[in-house]
């Protein structure tokens, strides 16, 4: 196997919460103080990286940590409304079976973070989560000090160009999702190793099946 313990991202990853996102954003941005994003705006910001996107809606940075923290809040409330992608289920379980040790970093609490995983949570050797919204390179070396692996046997699978930057960072191999929140031209434009367009291909790139 190329790879012993995978690292995942959350939303945008393995749960389907853009909607949800779209839903509240600008209640949170009414709160917080900072600009609305208006339905045309959207496809823009998908094309942006996070200090852009910081950048155009005007968010206080010294803001960041109450946003986070509003915004664990609201999703714990919404954990009914926001489900694993479909195939995720079997991803997760094809790896865990084949010996690829399972790590969540996530912006989210880790109590979201297991209600939203269901039964798929116990696969998960290390979680480490309320994440800043610049601080995964830390947690990435934290799992894998945990984990004990080498770091060219890891890699970061996520949704956003923070994920690559942070895999970066780290010396880390990085994969990206063409299913989440940042579009699949600005992940490519990074230069990720891996592009995943369908959940199956995490699997066939991760570990040989029988």
């Amino acid at each position: 196997m190329p790879y012993s313990l995978a690292i995942f991202d959350l939303d945008g990853t393995l749960v389907d919460s853009f909607p949800w996102f779209l839903r509240t954003i600008n209640d949170v941005a009414d709160r917080f103080g900072f600009r609305r994003v208006r339905d045309e705006d959207v496809e823009g910001l998908r094309h942006a990286s996070t200090r852009e996107i910081l950048s155009r809606l005007e968010v206080p940075v010294w803001k960041l940590p109450a946003i986070a923290r509003y915004a664990r809040r609201l999703k714990g409330e919404a954990a009914a409304e926001i489900s694993l992608f479909a195939g995720a289920k079997t991803m997760l379980r094809t790896l865990a079976e084949s010996g690829v040790q399972l790590a969540l970093v996530t912006s989210d609490s880790e109590v979201n973070a297991r209600a939203k995983l269901g039964a798929s949570a116990a696969l998960f050797s290390h979680f480490d989560c309320a994440a800043s919204v610049f601080g995964k390179p830390a947690k990435f070396r934290r799992v894998i000090r945990q984990a004990g692996v080498e770091p060219g046997k890891v890699i970061a699978i996520g949704d956003e160009v923070r994920d690559i930057e942070a895999a970066r960072a780290v010396g880390i191999a990085c994969g990206v999702v063409c299913w989440g929140y940042a579009a699949p031209a600005a992940l490519r434009a990074r230069g990720p190793d891996y592009t995943f367009e369908r959940m199956d291909e995490i699997v066939s790139s991760l570990c040989t099946l029988p």
